[in-house]
This record gives structure tokens, sequence and C-alpha cells, in this order.
């Protein structure tokens, strides 16, 4: 199942009437000063940015930002040009002082992250926390989010059923590499809950690829480009997911949202040694036998004395089928 969204040419609209339409639709409204606004911007398509929040961009004497440049042509679409202020995951701590600063003197500050909503994979719950011990207000402008984006679209059932629990849980990006990607995949095979990923194009192959491999009958939507122009939304079993990333290179191209649905009830309802003892098969085919108990003990938090004892008949079973 997959939807593609058809092309079409943007319209040009004139920032005076975004800025009019902004100030009758929001302007009656209370914007107290020494607050700092967190607002959510567009994830790809710039006609989702709110009203109320372009009479605040309008408004504010300064915007906190994850990119300036990024940030910059925003404000430029709207044809407003407030103080601009770098807040990014190597300076959030100091650029709080800076905004605090500015609260202090009754400025009214914005804060935005290159796309989506603040402080959700991205900087921002430093600056929140600072803001507010400080002791000025923060308000929210909610708006787009990938993550809600995603999983509208997803058509996941068992998110909201009683045997999965309901809900969801966000992971963000995995571990670029190593044993910590690893363990983060491993984590994903126990989580029977509706999950959450983000991914970078360059890495998508092998994210997919080890989905296939750990749980190839757990459905998957890949969300690719959302919002965007060539928006793709494709559901099918983790186990054909490298086939439909390789038949048209365009697969593999943009940022991806991938929602890992809900396990089935039958899945769910596994005992959790039955999970566990799936993760130390694994395991074992990749680390000595010592460290594959203690990682599945860990990850799954199954009793290591067991698991160890299983580890044994394993290897065993292993080594009678060689001779």
């Amino acid at each position: 199942m997959s939807s593609t969204l058809p092309s079409s040419v943007p319209v040009s609209v004139p920032s005076s009437v975004l800025l009019q339409a902004a100030q009758l639709a929001a302007g009656g409204q209370q914007y107290p000063l020494a607050t700092l606004y967190v607002v959510a911007t567009p994830i790809g398509n710039f006609a989702d940015l709110s009203l109320r929040a372009i009479h605040v961009l309008a408004t504010v004497h300064a915007v906190a930002c994850e990119d300036t440049r990024v940030t910059g042509q925003m404000l430029h679409r709207l044809g407003v040009s407030p103080a601009l202020m770098a807040v990014h995951q190597h300076n959030e701590s100091q650029a709080a002082e800076r905004v605090i600063e500015r609260l202090a003197l009754g400025e009214r500050v914005a804060f935005v992250s290159d796309a989506g909503t603040p402080a959700v994979s991205d900087p921002g719950a430093r600056l929140v926390a600072a803001v507010r011990q400080a002791g000025f207000n923060v308000v929210p402008l909610p708006g787009p989010s990938s993550v809600l984006t995603a999983l509208s679209v997803a058509g996941d059932i068992g998110s909201a059923g009683e045997k999965s629990g309901g809900g969801f849980r966000f992971v963000g990006f995995l571990p670029p590499k190593g044993a910590e990607r690893s363990q983060a995949i491993q984590r994903l095979q126990l989580e029977a809950m509706t999950t959450v990923l983000f991914e970078a194009p360059h890495r998508i192959e092998t994210l997919v690829q080890a989905l296939a491999e750990h749980m190839p009958e757990r459905r998957v939507t890949l969300c690719r480009e959302l919002t965007k122009q060539f928006e793709q939304i494709h559901t099918l079993p983790a186990a054909q997911g490298p086939a439909w990333l390789a038949e048209d290179a365009d697969h593999r191209r943009g940022e991806f949202v991938l929602v890992l649905h809900a396990q089935s009830p039958v899945d769910a309802e596994l005992p959790a040694q039955v999970a566990a003892e799936k993760l130390l098969g694994a395991l074992l085919g990749a680390l000595p036998l010592r460290q594959a108990v203690d990682l599945a003990a860990e990850l799954s938090a199954q009793p290591r004395k067991a698991l160890y004892a299983r580890a044994l008949e394993l290897r065993q079973a292993e080594d009678a089928a060689e001779d």
C-alpha cells in the first residue's frame, strides 16, 4: 500500500497578504511580553505554517533558531526581520542565557527548529527548562510534526488496541553505527508497542535490511519526504522493505520517518522468555557465549542464569550438528 503526492507548482502569496490574514485570525489574542514562544514550523510544505505562528513571528523581538540561514529564509518569505539567535545542540546552554537576558528586558522571543515541533529530536529542551527555571513564561504554538504526520497515515490499528496497550514509542534516530546501533535494533525486536523512527537517506538501506532480518513479519510504514512534492508513503512487511527500496533509486532519497506497527496480539502475548531466547540466538551468532548472555540479559531483563543455561544448550546442539 503506498501513496504519492502528484507534482504541483507552488503558488507565491505576497507576504503582506499572509501577515494581514494572520493579524485578522490571531491578532485579537493575548501575547504577553517577557515570554518564550515555542513555534512549530513546516516539515517541508511552507503552507503548513499556521496563521498564529506567522503572527507571533511578526511580533516577537527575536527568534532563537537551530540554523539562522534556514530560519532567515522562512522569515524573508514572510517579510519580517526580527533579530536571529543561533541555538543548536553545541551551544544550547550558553544561548539560553542570552535568551533569558532578552526576556528580562521584557522582550518576546520565539524559538523554532529547522523543521517541525522544537525539542522533539531537536534542540530546545534545555532552553525551555532554563527559561522556566529563570521564572519566565513559555507558550507553545502547536503545528507540524513528522512523528504525528506519519502516525496519522500509517493505519496502525494495533496501536490503539487494548492488547498492545495503545499509544506509541518515539525513538528518533538510532545510533549511527557499531554495537550501540545493533543493541538498539535488538531492543526494537522486543518492543510490542508502535514505534516511530527517523533515518537519514545514507543509512536507510542498512536500517531496512536490519528490520527485514530481525522482524520480517512486522509491518512497517515508510514515509519519505513527508508533505513535500515527492512525498511517498508505503506500508509493507519488513521482509519486503529491501526490495521496495531497490526497485527505484528515488525510494532511497530524502528524509525518512518509519512507523513500526504494533505487534499482532499473538506476537504481543509471547512470553518474555521466548522473546529473550530469540534475541539470545541472534547474539550467539556474532558474539562469544558469555558476552551474548550478558547482553541478552541486559536487553530483555530476563534472568542471566536461565539464559546462560539456554545458551549452553544452543551451543551443544550446534556442535552436535557439525559433528
